[in-house]
């Protein structure tokens, strides 16, 4: 697979971000999703460590990588981007804010580094901001250079023809592994 340009998911969590990560490794890549031990030095301000540690993969998915796309655009110039987004912000925000009802607080949050606060219910507005800043900035930045962006929603009926057409590979016969769908209540 180390043919194949990186792919980097620059989606923010509860977009879809682990059905992409399902989808790349389905595609054959080597993925890092989720990663502490990537986040820490991202925190601190030491992007070329984190840089460095995009060399042991093909694909990444959930934090830092999101945070990354601009350099990482300039050390992989054949990468490309995957902007997983919802339906709307509000499905976002709720979605959000039901996963972080649902699991309890760790001792490192990432939300806190993100954001710069813990909780969506308590500051809807803060989370908001920075979504659509993010994704603004994403969409800005890739406007010049639009065959490395694709822009993606499960919710919309995306799916592997149009993930497999934008990374160039065979669109695999199985169905789309969405991952972390909510359970209905009641």
């Amino acid at each position: 697979m180390n043919s194949l340009a990186k792919v980097i998911g620059v989606g923010f969590h509860k977009t879809g971000t682990k059905t992409l990560g399902e989808c790349l490794r389905t595609l054959g890549y080597r993925t890092r999703s989720l990663d502490r031990e990537a986040f820490a030095p991202w925190r601190l301000g030491e992007i070329g460590a984190v840089l460095e540690m995009m060399e042991a993969a093909d694909a990444f998915d959930d934090w830092p990588w999101p945070l990354l796309f601009r350099e990482a655009c300039h050390r992989y110039p054949d990468s490309k981007f995957v902007l997983t987004t919802r339906r709307d912000e509000a499905t976002w925000l709720e979605s959000l804010t039901a996963h972080v009802a649902r699991h309890a607080a760790t001792s490192f949050n990432y939300r806190k580094y993100i954001y710069g606060v813990d909780d969506p219910q308590a500051c809807p507005e803060r989370f908001l901001e920075v979504y659509r800043s993010h994704n603004a900035a994403v969409r800005e930045f890739f406007a010049a250079q639009p065959d490395r962006l694709l822009e993606i929603c499960w919710e919309d009926g995306d799916g592997w023809q149009r993930l497999c057409t934008f990374l160039g590979v065979p669109v695999p016969d199985v169905p789309i592994p969405h991952m972390n769908r909510r359970r209905a209540s009641g």
